[in-house]
């Protein structure tokens, strides 16, 4: 899934909405999340960083209020903001594209879901016209069924394992690097060969 922010946007848009008022930790991350839809919800690992950073910098400052922390612009904020205006209007369209991606995906998902599962109920339909043939425990056939039904329920649970965590990982803000798809695919091709390996022997 494609990241909502490139590098460096996200800190001049949290300087954008603080410019508008005062916010805590938490309204940040939930205005976040009303801008894109409910597409994007940062985590608090993700924004607070960069409320430090902005503070380093001299943009924000923060207050303690009762049990929130307060984050208010600075006038060095202010003129931040105003002096990359430009390159806020180009954060905003790029956000408004970003968000028709995810949602292009997330319907391509569940149209991808909603075919898997109409053929699993077309199966499951034929499988019931068809008259039961006797099972028994010391027919090959039999267990060669229940090993394969427990391996495709292992292959599917660890590809939506790992397709969730991927997604959830970019929708945060993460780009996945090259590195990481590769070790992912050099180790499924050694588990497909251990696999054949052990149907020959």
């Amino acid at each position: 899934m494609s990241p909502v922010f490139s590098h460096g946007d996200l800190r001049l848009y949290l300087l954008s909405l603080l410019d508008e008022a005062p916010r805590h930790g938490y309204d940040i991350m939930q205005a976040l999340a009303d801008r894109t839809g409910g597409t994007y919800t940062p985590s608090a690992g993700t924004i607070y960083p960069r409320l430090s950073k902005l503070e380093d910098d001299g943009l924000v400052t923060k207050t303690v209020d009762g049990r929130k922390t307060v984050y208010e612009i600075t006038d060095a904020g202010h003129a931040e903001v105003a002096s990359r205006s430009g390159d806020l209007e180009g954060i905003q369209a790029g956000l408004a594209d970003s968000v028709r991606l995810i949602a292009d995906e997330v319907r391509g998902s569940v149209r991808e879901a909603m075919k898997s599962l109409r053929a699993d109920l077309a199966s499951a339909r034929d499988q019931q016209q068809e008259p039961p043939a006797p099972a028994r425990a010391d027919d090959p056939r039999f267990a060669g069924r229940e090993q394969l039904h427990r391996a495709d329920v292992a292959i599917n649970a660890f590809r939506a394992r790992v397709r969730s965590d991927l997604r959830l990982f970019t929708a945060g803000g993460g780009v996945i690097e090259a590195e990481v798809v590769d070790r992912l695919t050099a180790a499924l091709d050694e588990a497909g060969r251990e696999v054949t390996r052990a149907l020959q022997r």
